[in-house]
């Protein structure tokens, strides 16, 4: 068996996720699905972690094997071809047998978009979360320094019905940045916790909106549970920006 590693971008709004699922589309099976066309093959692809409905990537990364040996660069000519418009394979190599996409990344960026203005241009709407109410980033930024490092970040994650094995993590940077009309949320840590991320930015936007005063954040991540005082972020506006291996 020949191990091969991808790095895939995609617009996660006409998708059910990453994630296979009965009987509906998501990009791991697409990808899948091109990868036998192209190999005449069965094939089983591992990500570096799991997206929700309606959330882009733009530096996903995965593995596969294949029996046979193929070149890398007509393989992404090839799977380019056979894939939709809205899923692309931006790099494709061999890489060594025990590299793993999940369990070998060091760390994940994400990017949290918002249009934050009276009206979205209708052309972002599957990109940007739009908050019309002007947000006040020092106190977004004052809440996000009290987040940062290493936590335990279970008031900041939805339980997914499924067992881990810890809830601590270690928030390497979450810092808010305008950029005109626009507002980023950006988040790198060694990991995260299922809808971390969109959490994390929905307790941002409410502190910018005034809503929660910037102290509440680390209030909230000490009491170690999750209420309805963090909203989940739309998904429109999240990307997995990169994966650091």
């Amino acid at each position: 068996m020949t191990r091969y590693r991808l790095t895939v971008a995609y617009d996660g709004s006409a998708f059910h996720g990453w994630q296979v699922q009965p009987r509906q589309v998501t990009v791991q099976s697409t990808i899948e699905d091109a990868l036998a066309r192209y190999s005449g093959e069965t094939v089983k692809l591992h990500g570096s972690g799991r997206t929700d409905q309606g959330v882009h990537a733009r530096g996903q990364v995965a593995h596969f094997d294949l029996t046979r040996r193929m070149e890398p660069g007509a393989m992404l000519k090839a799977l380019n071809a056979i894939l939709p418009g809205d899923v692309r394979i931006l790099k494709a190599a061999r890489t060594a047998d025990d590299f793993d996409a999940r369990r070998s990344a060091k760390g994940k960026e994400y990017r949290y978009f918002i249009w934050n203005a009276p009206v979205l241009d209708p052309f972002l709407r599957r990109y940007r979360a739009h908050i019309w109410r002007r947000l006040d980033l020092a106190a977004m930024n004052a809440a996000a320094a009290d987040l940062a490092g290493v936590h335990d970040f279970a008031a900041y994650a939805a339980n997914p019905n499924r067992e881990i094995d810890s809830t601590v993590r270690h928030l390497t940077r979450l810092r808010c940045l305008r950029r005109g009309r626009e507002v980023v949320i950006v988040a790198a840590a060694d990991g995260f916790l299922y809808k971390m991320v969109r959490s994390l930015c929905g307790l941002l936007i409410r502190v910018g909106e005034g809503a929660v005063p910037p102290g509440e954040a680390r209030r909230i991540l000490e009491t170690r549970e999750r209420t309805a005082r963090v909203p989940t972020a739309p998904a429109a506006g999240l990307f997995l920006w990169q994966v650091w291996y």
